[in-house]
């Protein structure tokens, strides 16, 4: 029977398996996780044949390296990076077919930040709460990957994609954030509101699975104190003490006590995913709202 599985030779700097996530959980304190840039893992996905719900490998800057014990066709996209197989040039974008005991080799990105593998089958680990997504904040789902460790392949549904490559965004020069106000901007003043749609802010090195958090002027606010704990969302503009907005991404807490001064459209999410540190981020107001 064939070994249906790959090998860990290099795990990266963050390498998580990652799918559509597991929405539906949050009065238990779950957030929904899944990849960050849903679209890239979707298409890395269509690539080799897996149902749009399989599971693929989520890199972070330098990529990994992966040695399957049975043929198998991977696609790699979302960040642009070299990929080799058995030292051999590969391309990116495209499926790929990689023979039992070569060297897969997804390098480190040329910009952006997350890499997307998918193997033909997906990445069978066990499911948690119906999802086999790796969760930072709560800790469910698989470890990080780690040298050494044996990740299970699912069987082999339909055919890849008959393709030399196709069309992907690339990685965002400039952040722009479609955002809709509230629940909390009446916290904040007119000028710092201003301030959030007109001033340039970057994104911090901070900046995790969790949230994007950003560098730049502080809003001051007009309500002094703390709120009781209160849900959050994906894409909710969270506002800390320092004053600088934390956009929530896939892992984000289900609850939290700072103010949230408006939520980020999902569509622009996956741009978060791949902003760089440093890269300039503007906040666009969007719909009615407080904004001056």
């Amino acid at each position: 029977m064939t070994d249906r599985a790959v090998v860990v030779v290099r795990a990266g700097a963050l390498t998580t398996v990652q799918d559509e996530g597991r929405p539906g959980h949050a009065h238990l304190g779950v957030p929904r996780s899944g990849a960050l840039d849903r679209p890239a893992a979707a298409l890395v996905n269509r690539l080799v044949g897996n149902p749009p719900e399989a599971a693929v490998l989520e890199t972070t800057l330098n990529g990994c390296a992966l040695r399957p014990r049975c043929a198998v066709t991977v696609a790699v996209g979302g960040a642009p990076c070299p990929v080799t197989v058995d030292g051999r040039p590969a391309p990116w974008g495209a499926p790929v077919r990689v023979p039992a005991g070569a060297l897969l080799d997804v390098g480190t990105a040329l910009c952006g930040v997350r890499a997307y593998v998918a193997l033909s089958g997906g990445v069978a680990v066990e499911p948690v709460l119906g999802s086999r997504s790796t969760d930072l904040l709560s800790g469910l789902g698989p470890p990080p990957l780690a040298h050494g460790a044996v990740l299970p392949l699912g069987g082999v549904g339909g055919p890849h994609a008959r393709v030399d490559a196709v069309p992907q965004p690339a990685p965002p020069r400039e952040l722009v954030l479609r955002m809709t106000a509230g629940p909390r901007a009446d916290w904040f003043t007119p000028g710092a509101l201003r301030t959030l749609t007109t001033r340039a802010y970057r994104v911090s090195s901070a900046s995790n699975r969790i949230g994007l958090r950003t560098e730049g002027p502080a809003l001051e606010r007009a309500v002094r104190g703390e709120l009781p704990s209160e849900g959050m969302v994906l894409g909710a503009v969270q506002v800390p003490p320092d004053g600088r907005p934390v956009v929530f991404l896939a892992d984000h807490p289900t609850t939290g006590g700072y103010p949230v001064v408006g939520v980020v459209r999902q569509e622009d999410l996956a741009g978060a995913a791949q902003a760089v540190p440093g890269t300039p981020v503007r906040f666009v107001a969007s719909g009615r709202g407080p904004w001056r």
